[in-house]
């Protein structure tokens, strides 16, 4: 599998990496270990958890494979912390306190010493960026982070962070930003794109195949073993099931009919490949699943095609 540099950083990643949301929680370990071994045989070697992901279960079935199916230093493992359920609603906390507590817990329960990539999860409104930044460069030096990035973050909260952290005055930099990328969700090419490619901030795209409404498996309805069926995931998936992300799963559709690719291949490549995108991280539920995403690294989108899409899909720049 392709690699690319992931911003102006020396860190290298596979242009797929691997989501690990479900892990622990809808994904059982022998299924994960299944879906790590293919991705790892296609060349892949980003791995992408959350100290949040299954209220840490994802983070602990990736630390039971580190070392025995897969050796450490053969994979880009990325986590973000400022994130929990703790209350049994969505909080977000990037405190220097709770952030590096949610470092700690990270790597405690993945059972390494450090980690590659360690994202700030969300932006914190009641949190002055300066202290949550702080977090990145006690991390760094310590040893305990290789490099750090952002992940759902706005433009100007992008370009805000990485001006603060700039490498002059002995900042850890931003190499990275982890956003919502695909054909149903354009929105990160109205401010996040344009600021990353003047930061020269890596772009990674999650869920690339639009909360999997992409695939098509949705088209005549919702099947009982979806994610958009499962209580964990029905709020997230029921947003692009109206009539504007039909027509471009449809469009989707009628594309691979017509180069005899799947709708997955389509989609994904046409994430993989957008300017500016350092890797789309794909999530499955099954290791049948992912391999099914994993064979887009033999395919291409002609120009035409990409040119049809991009005006299909118009509309979801407006997502927010």
């Amino acid at each position: 599998m392709e690699e690319r540099y992931l911003g102006n950083s020396g860190l290298k990643v596979s242009r797929l990496g691997l989501g690990t949301m479900t892990w622990g929680r809808d994904t059982d370990e022998l299924e994960a270990a299944d879906q790590l071994k293919s991705f790892i045989d296609a060349g892949g070697n980003l791995i992408d958890t959350a100290a949040v992901y299954g209220d840490g279960d994802s983070e602990r079935v990736i630390g039971g494979f580190l070392g025995t199916l897969v050796p450490r230093d053969k994979i880009i493992l990325a986590s973000k912390a400022g994130i929990s359920f703790s209350t049994g609603e969505r909080v977000v906390n990037n405190s220097r306190t709770s952030l590096l507590a949610d470092l700690d817990k990270s790597l405690a329960r993945l059972g390494t010493d450090y980690l590659d990539l360690w994202q700030i999860h969300a932006w914190d409104s009641l949190v002055p960026l300066e202290e949550t930044l702080s977090a990145l460069d006690i991390a760094v030096s310590s040893g305990r982070v290789r490099y750090v990035g952002l992940s759902n973050f706005n433009g100007w909260q992008l370009a805000r962070s990485a001006t603060l952290q700039n490498p002059i005055f002995g900042k850890s930099v931003i190499s990275s930003i982890q956003n919502e990328y695909s054909l149903l969700n354009r929105s990160a090419e109205r401010e996040v794109l344009p600021a990353c490619a003047e930061l020269n901030v890596g772009f990674l795209a999650w869920s690339p195949l639009g909360r999997g409404v992409l695939t098509g498996k949705y088209r005549a309805g919702t099947p009982s073993d979806s994610r958009g069926a499962s209580p964990h995931f029905s709020d997230f998936v029921s947003p692009y099931l109206d009539a504007q992300s039909r027509s471009i799963v449809e469009a989707v559709c009628v594309a691979g009919e017509g180069l005899g690719f799947s709708p997955i291949e389509v989609a994904l490549a046409w994430v993989r490949d957008s300017k500016g995108v350092a890797s789309a991280i794909i999530g499955a539920r099954t290791a049948a699943q992912l391999r099914g995403a994993l064979t887009v690294e033999e395919i291409t989108l002609p120009h035409q095609v990409r040119e049809a899409l991009d005006e299909v899909s118009q509309s979801s720049l407006l997502k927010e």
